[in-house]
C-alpha cells in the first residue's frame, strides 16, 4: 500500500482589535504575527513531498495556505468543507461574563454543550472534515497534502478517529495556532496521528474562530 500524510493546518494569527467570535464573517485577515506563522509554517514544509494544498474558503486560511503552495509551485484549490463551523454568536463577544452570554435570551442556546445547540452539531463537522480529508488523500496518494482549516473542525475530526467523545471542553484543545495535526494512511486505512506546533503555542482560550 502507498502512504500518504495529510496535514491539517489550523490557520495563523488573526486581527481581531473588537474581540468577537467572527466565524464565517468576511473581512478578517492574518494579523502581523499570523502572517509571520504562516511563513514559519511553509519553511518548516519546505522540504515535505508536498503536491496538494487545499484551504478552507475563509481569507485567513486562504493567507495561510498560499505561502506553502508558492513554496511547492502548486496552485492553491478551496474545499467548502474546510471551513470554520457555524454559530449562532457569530458577530459577538462570547467571553464568560460579558457580551451575549450575559443576555437570558441567549440561555436557550446553550442548553446542550453535547450537540452543540449553540451551532453547527459535531458528527456534522467531524463527517465534513473527513470527506475533504479523503480527498485530500486521493489527490495526493503516496505523497502528502495540507489542508488548511481552522481550530474546532480539526480538533473536532481528531477527537473522531480517535474514537473519542466528540464534546469537549474548549480550553483543553490541542490545536494552537498553524499547527499541524498529520494524518498518516496506508491506502484508505488511517495509521497514525501525528501533532507539532512548528509556530509554538498558543493558549486554547484564543479560538481564533
Amino acid at each position: 500500500m502507498s502512504r500518504t500524510t495529510v496535514h491539517l493546518l489550523r490557520h495563523g494569527e488573526v486581527h481581531n482589535p473588537t474581540g468577537v467570535l467572527y466565524g464565517r464573517l468576511p473581512g478578517y485577515r492574518l494579523s502581523k504575527t499570523g502572517e509571520r506563522q504562516a511563513l514559519t509554517v511553509a519553511e518548516h514544509l519546505s522540504g515535505n513531498d508536498i503536491v496538494h494544498v487545499v484551504a478552507s474558503p475563509l481569507e485567513r486560511a486562504q493567507q495561510t495556505a498560499l505561502p506553502i503552495a508558492d513554496s511547492h509551485r502548486l496552485d492553491l484549490a478551496t474545499d467548502e468543507r474546510l471551513i470554520e463551523s457555524r454559530n449562532i454568536f457569530e458577530g459577538r463577544k462570547v467571553s464568560v461574563g460579558d457580551g451575549a452570554l450575559r443576555s437570558p435570551r441567549n440561555w436557550p442556546h446553550l442548553r446542550d454543550p453535547f450537540t452543540p445547540s449553540w451551532g453547527e452539531p459535531y458528527l456534522e463537522i467531524a463527517h465534513r472534515m473527513l470527506g475533504a480529508v479523503h480527498r485530500a488523500r486521493a489527490a495526493a496518494e503516496g505523497r502528502e497534502a495540507v489542508c488548511v482549516s481552522h481550530q474546532l473542525p480539526v480538533w473536532t475530526i481528531r477527537r473522531y478517529l480517535e474514537g473519542k467523545r466528540l464534546w469537549h471542553n474548549p480550553t483543553r484543545r490541542e490545536c494552537s495556532l498553524a499547527s499541524l495535526t498529520s494524518l498518516v494512511f496506508d491506502g484508505e486505512q488511517l495509521v497514525g496521528i501525528r501533532y507539532t506546533e512548528p509556530a509554538g503555542s498558543s493558549d486554547p482560550k484564543n479560538t481564533g474562530a
